[in-house]
């Protein structure tokens, strides 16, 4: 049955955009993402940043799925190695919210984000994330030299 593109125009937004800082996603908060209280969880504040930190990637060209077909020769897979959240004001159900994430700095296999989650104006949370790929052999690996660039903000650069 032809969708008369609406597929197309229903998942061009579903990655969030690049922006000039680095990466924007919307995302709704649903009942699933509260507690008895009608207020987000605390730890599904991590969901919605990894979501933003994974469109991120995917839309600069790095796929999880070809990382672990060993695209790169061998297994890669991304790990968190620490983070740091600030909860400032607690996100509710039905609030829509945004999630913008940035790369503060990549240094061999780590990278270092910085993450904010708003709903309008108002800053919800705010995260510092340093990540590493690592191989088969749980290893770290060296960032490829296509990934720092693609990293970089456009701000930056």
């Amino acid at each position: 049955m032809d969708d008369h593109g609406e597929s197309a125009a229903l998942s061009a937004g579903l990655s969030g955009a690049l922006t000039d800082f680095g990466h924007r996603l919307m995302a709704r908060v649903y009942y699933a993402d509260t507690d008895f209280s009608g207020v987000v969880y605390h730890a599904r504040y991590l969901e919605f940043l990894e979501r933003g930190r994974s469109d991120y990637l995917r839309l600069t060209g790095v796929h999880h799925t070809e990382l672990l077909d060993g695209k790169h020769g061998e297994r890669i897979v991304w790990v968190v190695r620490r983070m740091e959240i600030d909860f400032r004001a607690p996100a509710r159900m039905d609030d829509i919210l945004t999630i913008d994430t940035r790369t503060d700095d990549i240094s061999g296999a780590r990278i270092f984000m910085g993450q904010q989650l708003r709903r309008g104006g108002d800053v919800l949370v705010e995260a510092r994330v340093e990540a590493a790929i690592v191989g088969e052999s749980g290893r770290p690996k060296r960032f490829p030299k296509e990934w720092i660039a693609a990293f970089i903000p456009k701000a930056k650069a």
